[in-house]
């Protein structure tokens, strides 16, 4: 953040005021003219370095004797009547585009005077402050105050601006009643109105695009730790909350130089926003990031991701001190309890947990994490207590250079990761300390790391922690209706601290500017090592960190129902532990990249790649089958089914002679039995439109069946797209008798659930119609692009290869409304056909992949690859070989 001297524009010269008079349309032009004299010097002291919290001090001292002249010009000096600054204003804050609340306390009503209220508000609006003001008489107050802690605690802030001197005492004995709101209640009260603002926010102060003022970490949070000293402690400020033992020196150093950072980049939002705009959208970020001076390092350190680090740093440490901060409040107003021993080195003092020695912790570092071990131990412990926790802090700040290399405190975090699940929440309240950036010291240079994208939701931070809680949810039998396959290996891991440190370390080097997949695998082999760990352990980490990704690229970029896929995963995983562990680690991975990433298809997806790849890892007499053997294990345990359902053989049989081979070792069994089922019960009537809501695949499945021709696909994703259905995967298949039998696996657009009974008749109904008119050509529907995606365009790379006879497209690209149906059409402009579609979406990133041929099903050469090229220049805009 850039420093330079403090140059704050002079107080204004006001015109002069004949009280009781009003303000004459030229006095108010004259004091429109110098409120935006103060608010472009106020810019301008901004932009040449001035402190942000000064600058809004000073437009409150401005505005203040603006407000207090029109008071005067409208109401004079009157005995009964005085108007107060409330809010950011009674607080002497007021940022470039801030409400001005006011609060108006007078006497009983008196016409002429609500007159001239109304009157000296009217003119405040109309020279170009945003007021908000309430008027009300003394009972009033208090009855509020009495029964709105909202109202009490605004009461906190209020300051007399102008007016009668004697009811500046009247407010004061409203707010130190000791009968209005009593320090347990006013605390309850305040920390349910944290819990529902946070809930509004996803609980995280991680959000893409997170809110400065009312977001978990912004300002609000750092005003309520004020209104909760005053009240709680008769502690106005931070200064009297270190004296009252309620934060240490270092910590009120940390709250103020969060608040700095918090209050400079709200001062630029408003500037950049030209209103008052407490969120900082992706609209403002980049040019903010440019205002404020931050620079794009390389690729993977933009400018904007460092500026976006600041505040999730700043908001972080608001939010977690505000957390412990709360918890010692509670602790003040608990009654005193007797001390129990826990061990040699604890205590226990009702619910809480301290030290016998107070000097435990810079005598024996290790005891640092110990304490985390024990609380986990203790039953009913809710926290440490405050001396606690200022020790913590002191300890980890005094040694935090030693503590990594510390053996007896690397060992007692070993002995903490080998408690397994349970471990995740004291690994959780180590990083609210700083505890665990102290210990892994890499951690902490991914402290508050974002990537500018839509993709990943959480710092890398928040994202490992969020990981880790995934893993442990796998210890929990109650969560095996949801990831069956991951709670029933998580009892058999003879050593789940190596996931746990797998978890820890697989983002551990992002924004270094190389691959941090590799990278990380270099932090965790050194870890590892200084550790103590055998080097068996140490390699089976370091190798999870680097391949952390493959199993999901794997499963969503490749045909997973091909032999040779698989077994080209398998030759990589190696063996069936390093499997599981892989397994457990991708799906913790990408529920804790964004909760809108899981889905029933990539569940499906994921579980089909393991089971074929324990297949795969077996004895060399348990070998897959091959592809004949496949298609006839395929075809058995299909008509099992179809005989169920009352099928004979011989129909099933007149059936399959029109179906491909490649059908048989491309589908599930179930797939095929409900296929089949459906030509049977259409009796020859095309086009065959079938729609199962809920598919073995975790997706709605779409089958197509009609005489085949060039165009279909782009037909049915032109359809998809105008009913809002993604495409997850599509199998396009031509039979020996000219017929196309095209399947796709269909989730709801913007809930990414498989569709209900409804939407399912619904698509069924209008693809039917709309396939009845072979001849009819059917665009893509038009829609605008979100706010979000406007972000985040770029040029689409697209690469060529040879596939098994046919030629592989790759498609990355930025996601828009109609992307797909897009680029189907590319290929029917381009006389391309296309056979199989991997569709996959990465926040605003797009990975496509397609088995494409011409119409004479060859692969396609060099002059019709420019063809298509040239085609999807037309429909996605600049696209480039990758």
């Amino acid at each position: 953040m850039p420093v330079a001297p403090i140059v704050l524009p002079p107080l204004p010269r006001l015109p002069a005021a004949v009280p009781r008079s009003g303000v004459s349309s030229d006095a108010r032009r004259a004091l429109r003219q110098l409120l935006g004299d103060v608010d472009r010097a106020l810019a301008t002291a901004f932009r040449d370095g001035a402190d942000a919290s000064a600058l809004a001090r000073r437009r409150s001292e401005s505005v203040q004797r603006i407000v207090a002249h029109v008071w005067s010009a409208c109401l004079g000096e009157v005995s009964g009547a005085a108007l107060f600054a409330v809010g950011g204003f009674g607080r002497g804050l007021l940022f470039p585009y801030s409400d001005v609340d006011l609060l108006a306390l007078v006497g009983p009503s008196d016409p002429a005077r609500l007159r001239a209220l109304e009157q000296c508000f009217a003119t405040l609006w109309d020279i170009g402050l945003k007021v908000g003001h309430a008027v009300r008489d003394l009972p009033q107050c208090r009855a509020l105050a009495a029964n709105d802690a909202s109202v009490f605690t605004s009461l906190l802030d209020a300051r007399r601006l102008v007016g009668d001197p004697a009811l500046e005492e009247s407010i004061t004995a409203i707010t130190t009643d000791p009968a209005l709101w009593p320090p347990a209640a006013y605390l309850a009260v305040r920390l349910a109105e944290r819990d529902a603002r946070h809930a509004r926010y996803n609980d995280t102060a991680y959000n893409l695009e997170p809110n400065l003022k009312d977001g978990p970490g912004g300002l609000r949070t750092l005003d309520a730790l004020r209104w909760l000293g005053r009240r709680l402690a008769h502690a106005d400020d931070f200064d009297d909350m270190v004296g009252e033992g309620l934060l240490d020196p270092a910590e009120k150093n940390t709250l103020e130089q969060a608040e700095a950072t918090l209050r400079h980049y709200r001062f630029a939002l408003h500037l950049e926003a030209g209103r008052a705009e407490e969120r900082l959208l992706f609209d403002y970020q980049r040019a903010l990031a440019t205002r404020l001076g931050f620079e794009d390092e390389h690729e993977k350190n933009l400018g904007v991701e460092q500026f976006m680090q600041g505040y999730y740093r700043a908001a972080s440490q608001v939010e977690r001190l505000g957390v412990q901060i709360a918890e010692r409040f509670e602790e003040m107003l608990e009654p005193p309890s007797a001390a129990q021993a826990v061990g040699e080195d604890f205590i226990r003092y009702g619910k809480r947990l301290a030290v016998r020695d107070p000097d435990l912790f810079m005598r024996r570092p290790a005891a640092l994490v110990e304490a985390f071990i024990v609380r986990l131990g203790e039953q009913g412990i809710v926290g440490f207590t405050a001396d606690t926790m200022r020790r913590i802090h002191q300890a980890t700040a005094a040694l935090e250079r030693s503590l990594a290399d510390d053996a007896d405190v690397l060992a007692a975090f070993l002995r903490l990761l080998r408690l397994g699940a349970p471990a995740v929440e004291a690994l959780w309240r180590m990083n609210r300390h700083g505890l665990l950036a102290a210990i892994l010291p890499a951690f902490g240079t991914v402290f508050g790391r974002m990537q500018y994208d839509l993709f990943h939701v959480y710092t890398v931070d928040e994202h490992t922690l969020r990981v880790l809680r995934n893993v442990a949810r796998f210890a929990d039998p109650a969560a095996a209706a949801e990831f069956p396959i991951a709670c029933e290996i998580w009892p058999t891991l003879a050593q789940p601290e190596l996931l746990l440190l797998a978890a820890l370390f697989h983002d551990i080097a992002k924004g270094r500017g190389g691959d941090h997949s590799v990278l990380g695998e270099e932090e965790a082999l050194a870890f590892g090592r200084r550790l103590g760990l055998p080097e068996a352990d140490t390699q089976l980490v370091a190798w999870l960190v680097r391949w952390h990704l493959l199993m999901s690229t794997t499963a969503q970029r490749q045909d997973i129902t091909d032999p040779d896929v698989v077994q080209r995963f398998a030759e990589t995983v190696d063996t069936s532990e390093r499997l599981d562990l892989l397994y457990l680690l991708t799906i913790a991975d990408i529920i804790g990249t964004s909760p809108k990433l899981w889905n029933g298809w990539k569940d499906r997806l994921l579980a089909d790649l393991y089971t074929a790849t324990r297949y795969a890892l077996g004895s060399e007499d348990e070998l897959p089958p091959d592809a004949a053997a496949r298609v006839r294990a395929c075809r058995e345990q299909a008509l099992t089914l179809l005989e169920g359902e009352g099928f004979t053989a011989d129909a099933c049989m007149r059936v399959w002679r029109g179906f491909p081979e490649s059908s048989f070792l491309r589908h599930h069994p179930e797939q095929i039995a409900w296929q089949t089922a459906a030509v049977l019960q259409a009796k020859g009537a095309t086009p065959l439109v079938a729609v199962h809501p809920q598919s073995i695949r975790g997706t709605t499945e779409l089958f197509v069946y009609v005489p085949d021709r060039d165009g279909l696909f782009a037909a049915v994703t032109a359809m998809l797209d105008r009913l809002h259905l993604s495409v997850m995967e599509a199998r396009i298949l031509s039979s020996p008798t000219g017929m196309a039998l095209d399947t796709f696996l269909l989730l709801e657009s913007d809930t990414q659930q498989p569709a209900s009974a409804e939407r399912a008749e619904e698509l069924k109904q209008r693809l039917h119609r709309a396939l009845s008119q072979p001849g009819h050509v059917h665009q893509p529907s038009r829609r605008s692009m979100s706010r979000h995606l406007k972000h985040f365009q770029a040029a689409p790379k697209i690469a060529f290869s040879t596939v098994g006879g046919r030629t592989r497209l790759a498609l990355v690209c930025s996601d828009r409304p109609g992307l797909l149906a897009a680029v189907a059409q590319a290929m029917t402009d381009a006389g391309v056909r296309v056979h199989d579609a991997r569709i996959a979406t990465f926040g605003e990133r797009v990975e496509d992949f397609f088995l494409i041929t011409d119409r004479h099903d060859a692969p396609l050469d060099i002059a019709q690859q420019d063809r298509l090229l040239q085609a999807l220049l037309e429909r996605l805009g600049t696209a480039k070989r990758a």
